[in-house]
């Protein structure tokens, strides 16, 4: 079963999350930012030329827009990793389906009442994640990572509007890693730029590699996969998260933030669901 290709795409995603909390420990957010962006550059370009995809666009001001949104999700939420145990970050993150619904539904799209109810549960997962869960502390963190989940719906809705242009994925993946290296490295040079070493090397590779290997296995569960199968089992990511995360920092979480979490899941599979263009994506 070709969706099944999620729950590697899932298991790479949360090993990425995994180095990004350790590279951390000698690099800023946003370094770790420009490398898995800059590294992801190199590949994408390598694969632009195998493909012969021309890299000239007419759409450049959403890819540009698009990258920009796509550059301060990232960030926030490798920022948001970096301060919270790592599921609580990916489930944060993972609001993006959400706040991608909310967007269609501004852009002019009816969502249907069970969209609407979806909407609404989500919210109250987030508010029960937010405020109960977190530590005052926290709570700064935690806001950082739901905005992680706003860019990240919004970097989604331009990605679903290049497509809907006719825009190659691979031209739009390679622009967001352009993109997105540029504000890196633009931050970077008002800031400090640590040096890297073996372990670190290692780690930012290992943050790069994860992420790209992880975005082609998922590419291959949507396109050759059932949508709704393969948007659920997406968030198997937040199991996997919350596995190596007791496993490398002892993280458990209570009974009440699994509740908030089941509550953004389920959330985020019914507006998946509801928030389809055609009935044609109904597998």
């Amino acid at each position: 079963m070709q969706s099944l290709w999620m729950l590697l795409a899932s298991l790479l995603f949360a090993s990425m999350g995994v180095c990004v909390k350790l590279a951390a420990e000698t690099h800023s957010a946003v370094e770790i930012t420009f490398y898995r962006s800059f590294i992801s550059l190199i590949l994408m370009f390598g694969l632009v030329r195998l493909r012969g995809v021309r890299l000239a666009t007419p759409h450049w001001r959403w890819q540009i827009s698009r990258g920009v949104v796509g550059f301060s999700a990232l960030f926030a939420y490798f920022h948001a990793i970096t301060l919270l145990p790592l599921a609580t970050a990916v489930t944060l993150n993972y609001t993006s389906a959400i706040f991608l619904a909310i967007y269609l539904a501004l852009a002019g799209m009816r969502l249907r009442v069970g969209a609407l109810g979806a909407l609404v549960v989500g919210l109250v997962g987030v508010a029960l994640l937010l405020k109960p869960t977190l530590h005052a502390d926290q709570l700064a963190a935690g806001l950082i990572g739901l905005g992680s989940g706003v860019l990240a719906g919004m970097a989604y809705f331009s990605v679903r509007e290049l497509g809907a242009r006719g825009e190659p994925e691979v031209r739009t993946v390679f622009y967001f890693s352009l993109v997105s290296s540029c504000c890196a490295a633009l931050w970077l040079l008002f800031s400090d730029l640590h040096p890297v070493h073996l372990r670190s090397g290692l780690l930012l590779l290992g943050v790069a590699c994860f992420a790209t290997l992880a975005q082609l296995a998922m590419t291959r569960a949507y396109t050759r996969g059932k949508t709704l199968l393969s948007a659920a089992l997406a968030y198997s990511t937040v199991i996997f998260s919350s596995l190596l995360g007791a496993l490398f920092w002892g993280e458990v979480l209570d009974a009440s933030v699994w509740f908030a979490i089941v509550l953004i899941i389920v959330s985020g599979i019914a507006a998946t669901h509801f928030s389809r263009a055609s009935p044609g994506e109904q597998d």
